[in-house]
């Protein structure tokens, strides 16, 4: 199982509380280091859609100019934006044997992965 995020996000650390204090086997990719790939975007978005990756509700969102909000009218324009500010992606993404999964559920973690 691979968790992408950024470690300082709050989001992420409940995240990654939770499945260590479950005992819950993972390997952690930084977007802020390792950045994220086109490919991989895609393939997310495949799963779940690209408008479900971006996260507009996040301050790096709210804190573009609105044109360039604007300009995010589908997957290569978001894709581009999501590779220039990876913060702006919904975190953590979990890539699990039992689907992609965005952001923290607990109940959802309980289902997969107790």
């Amino acid at each position: 199982m691979k968790i992408y995020g950024i470690p300082n996000c709050d989001t992420v650390k409940k995240s990654l509380t939770w499945l260590k204090a479950h005992h819950v086997d993972f390997d952690f990719h930084d977007f802020k280091k390792h950045g994220i790939s086109e490919s991989k975007l895609k393939e997310w978005s495949n799963e779940v859609g690209w408008e479900a990756l971006i996260n507009k509700r996040g301050t790096t969102w709210k804190k573009l100019d609105q044109q360039v909000q604007a300009s995010v009218i589908d997957a290569p324009s978001a894709f581009a934006i999501m590779q220039e500010k990876p913060s702006m992606i919904k975190r953590p993404v979990i890539e699990s044997p039992k689907g992609l999964i965005l952001g923290y559920d607990e109940e959802k973690y309980r289902q997969l992965f107790l």
